[in-house]
């Protein structure tokens, strides 16, 4: 009896090591929706200077990164946040208004930055984008999820960091549908690669 309970709780400690869940922080990667909203092009804003109609106007960010502004000229602004360009702005405006004077806001009316690549293994791979932010579950559903020949134990986020470098991040796909690990299904940031082998 002590040799099958032996040989029993042996296999259980095997199997639990071959489980395939992968060891991994994913609470250290970054949550888009904990940090305020990065604007990028294509992304359409609503700037209102307060009591100068001739400073305020609406934009749609161009390939460069940059908008017009009435008497003021271009401003960069993709790679940063509102509060940011809100103060390039103020800065800008300046020598029009009295610094006192100067209230700005500046609010992102259209969201067309935000996209992101599922490759691989899925029924429909392609680009995608959206108006909210989307999960690895709901960007491999957008994708038309996995094929049958799809291996979902070995599925990987490929980001790019602000310096250019690339990392990838593992996810078990299975981890996520048996929610025995929820905190794996990772909420995309704009620019992710999404590959499914």
């Amino acid at each position: 009896m002590k040799r099958t309970k032996s040989f029993v709780l042996t296999l259980c400690l095997a199997l639990s090591a071959c489980g395939g869940s992968i060891q991994y922080d994913y609470a250290k990667e970054y949550d888009p929706r904990k940090n305020e909203y990065v604007i990028g092009a294509a992304d359409g804003l609503n700037i209102n200077v307060w009591q100068n109609a001739d400073l305020s106007t609406t934009a749609v960010v161009r390939p460069d990164g940059t908008i017009t502004l009435p008497l003021v000229g271009d401003i960069q602004v993709a790679g940063k946040t509102p509060s940011q360009v809100r103060d390039d702005i103020k800065v800008q405006i300046s020598q029009f208004v009295k610094a006192e004077a100067a209230i700005v806001t500046v609010a992102v009316t259209a969201i067309e930055s935000y996209r992101f690549t599922v490759t691989g293994a899925v029924a429909n791979p392609g680009s995608f984008s959206a108006s909210y932010y989307v999960s690895i579950a709901e960007a491999i559903a957008m994708a038309g999820g996995p094929t049958r020949f799809a291996d979902t134990s070995q599925i990987e986020i490929i980001r790019t960091s602000q310096n250019g470098k690339q990392r990838r991040i593992p996810i078990d796909y299975d981890d996520i549908s048996t929610r025995r690990r929820p905190e794996a299904n990772l909420i995309l940031v704009a620019g992710d690669t999404v590959f499914i082998p």
